[in-house]
């Protein structure tokens, strides 16, 4: 078969699996890309997440010996949410972003790419593919970027004419020389309002994300929230949305496309009280299908304590207090006793300066000294 029929059967092919956009790249070094990984290395910019070996990152032909070119894929996600309940005084809400709604998008990006493996194996013999979704090698932004799926937006997200930044990428390395799409213009213009929006200056720059300050990063990690950035990650439980939800070109774009991504209410927009004290089976049991829940319900309890702060919610005192004197993990305790003395009162005084007689732990000391401070 000619590679040009054969590719535009597989762009029928993709449409038909529910691939909402289909594109094609050489699989040619990404040299610009290159210089400025190491740019993001050197100035300490990076999560730790993402691979560490930039030539990996960057040089297709090392993960796939042969590779003529690269298939792009992007699976459209919704950015409103039906019948979403609103949190009120003694029945707070904590947020998942919208990447996280729904089914994880890993499962659901890899479902399809397999598909097309299968597809293109049946089609051509000695066919040679490595396919991946975000944990993969590549960067998922600059193959989308140079097959066309959408532009580099400044907000450090691609952005389809179609669907806006809300799109999952996924992509399929092969020895099939497609032939490629032609890149996209940026549209961004002049506009920066991802720039100026953004709660911690994460976004140093159009196009450069200082990852170690993004809300989407630091909702992630396990350890006590830097004091910097507490009063800023309000009720986000995992991610942010600030950067896509201001950005124009989203603007009318609601998705509503594929049922598996379809927010359950109640998960993503889930009351913090009950998240305190819950245990690993009922995480698992309420969260364990979406993707936010990748590390596990520590990161997640942390987050809801700090909402709860937010919000300085008088009716969770009696449950902190229960946290800070009883739960095993100290990140998880000290969050507590901060958060009492952000919400303040004489009930959470009391408690946390009978927890200064008893706490042994360092950190969680500390924290409880925050909270005195605080109140």
């Amino acid at each position: 078969m000619r590679i040009a029929d054969l590719q535009a059967q597989l762009i029928e092919y993709a449409k038909s699996i529910g691939v909402d956009k289909i594109g094609f790249a050489t699989a040619s070094p990404f040299h610009e890309l290159k210089n400025r990984l190491r740019r993001q290395q050197e100035l300490g910019f990076q999560s730790g997440f993402e691979e560490s070996d930039i030539e990996l990152r960057t040089e297709p032909l090392r993960l796939l010996d042969g590779a003529e070119s690269i298939i792009a894929i992007a699976i459209a996600y919704p950015s409103k949410m039906k019948d979403a309940p609103a949190g009120k005084k003694g029945e707070r809400r904590g947020i998942f972003c919208r990447a996280s709604w729904g089914i994880d998008y890993h499962v659901a990006v890899r479902e399809r790419l397999q598909l097309i493996e299968a597809w293109l194996a049946e089609r051509v013999p000695d066919v040679r593919i490595k396919s991946m979704v975000d944990t993969g090698e590549l960067v998922d932004r600059a193959v989308a970027e140079r097959a066309g799926i959408g532009w580099n937006g400044k907000n450090c997200s691609i952005i389809t004419p179609e669907f806006g930044s809300y799109v999952y990428l996924g992509e399929l390395i092969t020895n099939i020389p497609f032939e490629p799409d032609t890149p996209i213009e940026d549209e961004c213009g002049d506009c920066t309002l991802c720039l100026d929006v953004c709660p911690t200056g994460a976004i140093v720059a159009p196009g450069q994300l200082n990852s170690q300050r993004c809300i989407a990063y630091l909702t992630q990690t396990k350890g006590f929230l830097p004091d910097e950035f507490r009063g800023k990650i309000g009720n986000r439980l995992y991610g942010c949305d600030t950067c896509q939800t201001v950005c124009p070109k989203n603007k009318g774009k609601a998705n509503w496309i594929h049922e598996e991504f379809t927010p359950d209410p109640e998960v993503a927009k889930p009351l913090l009280s009950p998240l305190l004290s819950i245990s690993n089976k009922e995480f698992k049991a309420k969260f364990g299908h979406v993707s936010g829940s990748w590390r596990g319900k520590k990161p997640i309890q942390r987050n809801a304590i700090l909402a709860l702060a937010h919000f300085k919610e008088q009716s969770a005192i009696p449950e902190l207090i229960d946290v800070m004197k009883k739960d095993e993990r100290p990140v998880i305790r000290g969050t507590a006793a901060w958060a009492l003395g952000k919400i303040g009162g004489h009930e959470a005084q009391l408690a946390l300066q009978g927890a200064k007689e008893r706490e042994t732990d360092a950190e969680v000391l500390t924290e409880i000294e925050k909270g005195l401070a605080l109140l």
